[in-house]
């Protein structure tokens, strides 16, 4: 049994693994640094991380999910998000609530600030789980693996809405 009890001086943030990390002109703008922690505490159907960005990086384009809930707690630093057609200010001790749903939903966080921005990123760890991303048209289908828990990386599927194939093609 992990133990129940971490600090945050204890983690260590990596970069995202290479199948995951932004690539070409997405990685000067991304580039978050992650710590797992569900996984190391014992959480099985919650998500959690300790997410660090530089300042004027992001962690995730703009997106919301049909499925999960996410909750993110500012532990240093300043920045902005952008929940559906408003942004709000950031800072040290904030707590931003997002539900499931549609566009009205949608989120991401910035690093507007002069140092590094920390923040918390807890999540319902429900699959599968569909994720949409409204400033490039893009969906994706998330699936936990057999045997995977809350901090396991799911199987991922890529697309662009509205573009699909027939469901008998290639049977």
């Amino acid at each position: 049994m992990p133990h129940p009890v971490i600090n945050l001086d204890q983690l260590t943030p990596q970069d995202m693994p290479p199948q995951y990390a932004p690539t070409g002109a997405a990685a000067e703008r991304f580039a978050p640094r992650i710590a797992m922690i569900g996984e190391l505490i014992g959480m099985r159907a919650l998500g959690c991380n300790l997410t660090v960005l530089s300042p004027g990086k992001r962690a995730f384009p703009f997106h919301h999910h049909r499925v999960n809930e996410e909750v993110f707690i500012v532990v240093q630093g300043c920045g902005t998000v952008r929940i559906g057609v408003a942004s709000y200010p950031l800072r040290q001790g904030d707590i931003v609530a997002c539900p499931a749903g549609g566009q009205e939903t949608a989120h991401q966080i910035i690093n507007t600030g002069e140092g590094e921005l920390r923040y918390l990123a807890l999540s319902t760890n429900q699959s599968p789980e569909v994720v949409e991303f409204p400033d490039s048209g893009k969906y994706a289908t998330l699936l936990q693996g057999a045997g995977g828990g809350a901090n396991t990386l799911p199987q991922r599927t890529v697309g662009h809405i509205g573009q699909s194939v027939d469901y008998w093609e290639g049977e």
